[in-house]
């Protein structure tokens, strides 16, 4: 039973009592992200992210991570676009530690100077073997070159430069800008009593009504290409397109598209590049949404001789998309995305984590129903419809290895209007 409570400041506080489970999991989803940041500040969320477990007030960093190795709880946090997330998952007997350590590092961090010092080194080295996997690094030259000198084209970690210059004041006021009420949702689920959950939200968190704060600047997506040539074994590709925001009623036949096109082993990308050609070990695209937003996403990675059959069958299949889709195929797209929908849910951290992904992006958390019956409703022309749409944008083309046997950009962004 899912149960929601708004305290007088804003706060939302919220839970989902699952049956079965003796664990609860508790998250804190704060509605600020990468996106938030600009050029200066870049990568700041992400080390305040870090920062927050590196000792408050009353506890050492050392404290916080005994109290949950000692009962075999787990505390960790995440940092995306739009959202930093903290989370602990512990036995129900351990909720009121869970929430009293969550409200602690979210209200009483010091931000120590020798923690922050060890820290930033600790993602520098994070950022070096980030730039060391091609496949990781080749996301960030995509995004760059779809959303150039925005928040969305900027990586997530910052930059070396950015990390090593930040304070323990640039931390401060970050989070007092950014860390209030409206911005904030405590969920909760597993073994867990909603109105209990509220009284120990109430008695730990202190926090005084506030207005949201800024928002971040809304993207404007330019596409373009962006070859990169390196001594590597394979030639990493990626390419994309504008697809559908979070808001648009496309939202759910986004994400059935990129299944039936690249989301499993009987997907039209895997059939094609990797079982029938093998031009491929990993092929698969993805269907991101923001908030103002969408992109379409397709990766593969293959021997630099065998760039160009590999970048026109891509856009072959993306193009194929808008003309025709089976029976057969999306009804099995659908069988994909509600069962992992509803094996996910046997975890409570998973559902705590929706509860407040959800309240923050959509107002409303979306049960396993509602989103079955959303799925449910999409039809084969709907797919198309979403497909010519989304062959109608700017491609968006990212090389990184041998690039020099890749078509032209202009030859394959023809072929998807094939």
């Amino acid at each position: 039973m899912y149960r929601l409570t708004t305290l007088d400041n804003g706060l939302r506080v919220a839970s989902e009592l699952l049956p079965g489970v003796e664990s609860v999991a508790v998250t804190v989803t704060t509605g600020v992200g990468a996106r938030y940041e600009n050029d200066k500040n870049n990568g700041i969320s992400h080390v305040l992210e870090h920062m927050a477990f590196k000792g408050t007030k009353t506890r050492s960093a050392r404290d916080i991570a005994e109290a949950f190795d000692n009962i075999g709880g787990q505390l960790n946090a995440y940092t995306s676009m739009e959202m930093t997330v903290y989370y602990a998952k512990v036995l129900k007997e351990n909720t009121r530690l869970a929430v009293d350590i969550l409200a602690d590092i979210m209200q009483n961090s010091v931000f120590d100077k020798d923690e922050l010092e060890r820290e930033k080194d600790v993602i520098i080295q994070e950022i070096g073997m980030h730039h060391d996997t091609p496949d990781d690094l080749i996301v960030d030259h995509f995004d760059d070159t779809a959303f150039p000198g925005q928040p969305l084209g900027r990586s997530i970690l910052g930059t070396e430069e950015r990390v090593a210059s930040y304070t323990r004041d640039d931390l401060i006021a970050y989070m007092a800008t950014h860390y209030k009420p409206p911005r904030l949702v405590i969920s909760a689920a597993g073994n867990i009593d909603h109105d209990a959950f509220v009284a120990l939200v109430k008695e730990y968190f202190n926090l005084p009504k506030e207005t949201a704060g800024p928002d971040f600047t809304k993207a404007t997506y330019k596409g373009g290409d962006k070859r990169t040539q390196r001594e590597l074994e394979q030639l990493h590709l990626l390419m994309g397109l504008p697809a559908v925001a979070m808001h648009e009623p496309e939202y759910y036949t986004l994400q059935l598209y990129s299944n039936i096109l690249g989301g499993g082993m009987s997907s039209r990308l895997f059939q094609e590049v990797r079982e029938k050609r093998g031009l491929a070990y990993t092929v698969y695209s993805m269907g991101s949404s923001y908030e103002d937003c969408g992109i379409l996403s397709i990766y593969a990675g293959t021997a630099p001789e065998r760039a160009e059959e590999l970048s026109s069958v891509l856009c072959d299949q993306v193009a194929a998309m808008a003309h025709e889709v089976s029976d057969t195929e999306l009804q099995r797209a659908k069988n994909q995305q509600k069962a992992e929908l509803l094996m996910a849910r046997e975890n409570p951290q998973t559902v705590a984590g929706w509860i407040g992904r959800h309240l923050m992006m959509f107002g409303e958390y979306r049960t396993a129903k509602d989103i079955s019956a959303r799925i449910d409703a999409v039809g084969k022309s709907d797919i198309q419809k979403l497909g010519a749409k989304i062959t109608k944008g700017k491609l968006t083309v990212t090389a990184l290895g041998d690039v020099s046997h890749i078509l032209p950009y202009n030859t394959l962004a023809a072929r998807l209007q094939a």
